[in-house]
């Protein structure tokens, strides 16, 4: 099965439905959705999605329930799966807005102007809703933590109960419960077969498990964001969800290793079984990534970004290794109108050249066990089966190891990359890998 997953970041529902058939071709297996529930449609800020203002209904900036239904069965008609990102940490931060005019409702949802809204334009908000009455309210203040933002970073309870830059946190009510596992069971009859949980760590594990381990939802891709920085926060926030619960989440521990092995000090033998050394998250639990929305798009993340050349050898080693989700990001320059460097780095990166040739071998090799053939500090070779060879080398000069081809059909071997055959025969074989470089091999026949 396809398992690579493209997300579409800030993508608009129609743009996903144009390309439905494009998005097959190139080997993707799932794609992201921004967050659907409705959002602040005015503006065109990436982060609005991530500020939702009521379950109930399908409308931001990127489109409405129509052009989101659209866009499912596009992806549905070429056999794409489409997972939604879900955002049930908090909820729009409105109260500056609300203050201003006069109003006294500061955390309920979506609040007196919203439900005015709906009831002069019923019509329109029908066609958009998603479930539920929409003349009733959908949270009250009872359902959110006290007011004030998170002051301890490196607390449990601080983080899951805390504030998110004055965004209303809820809280853990029956009510809270009930409107979320409500809306999953109307987006999976909508056609969602996946979810990313947005602020993973922010949410207790039983918040986690009463709303998204439900039977509704065991059919389901489920998987979430743990945003951690380094090893500590690992140990905090990471590890524990991966211990107590089922939920595969974001890599940033094998982030971590890769940030730490294209160093100039590192060395590449850290990624031939990290998971071995707890410096990835087991083959079965982990969503594998260079870069997510968050590290290029706020400014506290931006030091996890890797040198251009790197995350090109990186995205080789993560979609041609054997383990994870790979998922692929791909924006339209959002970071760069703040960070000139950032311009087309990850602009329609999804049907660029390398990922489509990398995606390519992925499919063809997936499913067959990783060994490694040789390893040193600045380069490493990986045998995939018995036909599909990785070869990355970071150092700045030539390297020419030669490996023993035990476990290797003999015969011919195509560069996914470079477009270059190479014959493989005999008990050894020399490589030559050019300096700052990746190969994926395929065997294509005697």
């Amino acid at each position: 099965m396809r398992d690579v997953v493209l997300h579409a970041f800030n993508w608009p529902y129609a743009l996903i439905a144009a390309r439905a058939q494009q998005i097959a071709d190139c080997g993707y297996g799932a794609v992201l959705f921004p967050p659907p529930l409705y959002s602040d449609e005015n503006g065109g800020a990436w982060w609005q999605c991530y500020q939702p203002k009521d379950y109930r209904i399908l409308r931001s900036h990127l489109g409405r329930r129509a052009d989101l239904e659209s866009a499912l069965k596009a992806l549905r008609d070429v056999g794409v799966r489409a997972y939604a990102d879900v955002v049930f940490n908090h909820m729009a931060n409105e109260k500056a807005e609300r203050q201003a005019r006069g109003e006294t409702d500061l955390y309920d949802f979506p609040g007196a102007t919203e439900l005015a809204r709906y009831r002069s334009g019923r019509g329109q908000f029908l066609q958009d809703r998603l479930y539920g009455n929409l003349d009733d309210g959908l949270f009250s203040d009872a359902d959110f933590n006290p007011e004030g933002d998170i002051k301890d970073w490196l607390s449990p309870e601080g983080v899951e109960e805390g504030w998110l830059g004055g965004l209303p946190d809820l809280h853990l009510t029956d009510r809270v419960v009930d409107q979320q596992t409500t809306c999953l069971r109307a987006l999976n009859a909508l056609g969602f077969t996946g979810y990313r949980i947005d602020a993973m760590k922010h949410l207790p594990v039983e918040h986690l498990t009463r709303v998204f381990m439900i039977d509704a939802m065991s059919d389901r891709f489920v998987f979430g964001e743990v945003l951690t920085t380094n090893d500590d926060e690992d140990t905090v926030f990471l590890w524990p969800i991966v211990h107590h619960t089922q939920f595969p989440c974001y890599d940033f521990a094998l982030h971590e290793t890769l940030r730490c092995a294209f160093a100039p000090t590192g060395t590449l033998r850290d990624l031939v079984d990290p998971a071995a050394r707890d410096r990835a998250l087991p083959w079965n639990r982990a969503l594998t990534f260079t870069v997510t929305h968050d590290i290029p798009n706020n400014a506290p993340f931006r030091g996890l970004l890797l040198d251009p050349q790197d995350e090109y050898l990186a995205n080789a080693y993560i979609i041609g290794r054997d383990g994870g989700v790979p998922l692929v990001y791909s924006d339209h320059n959002e970071s760069a109108g703040d960070h000139a460097s950032d311009r087309d780095r990850w602009a329609e990166s999804w049907a660029r050249y390398d990922i489509v040739q990398m995606i390519g071998f992925h499919n063809a090799v997936h499913d067959q066990p990783q060994r490694c053939v040789f390893e040193a500090d600045g380069f490493v070779v990986l045998a995939r089966g018995d036909t599909g060879i990785v070869v990355i080398n970071k150092t700045a000069e030539w390297q020419n190891p030669t490996i023993w081809t035990w476990g290797l059909r003999q015969g011919r071997y195509h560069c996914q990359l470079h477009q270059y055959d190479m014959d493989v025969r005999g008990d050894m074989f020399n490589f030559a890998i050019p300096p700052r470089q990746a190969q994926l091999w395929l065997y294509v026949g005697a």
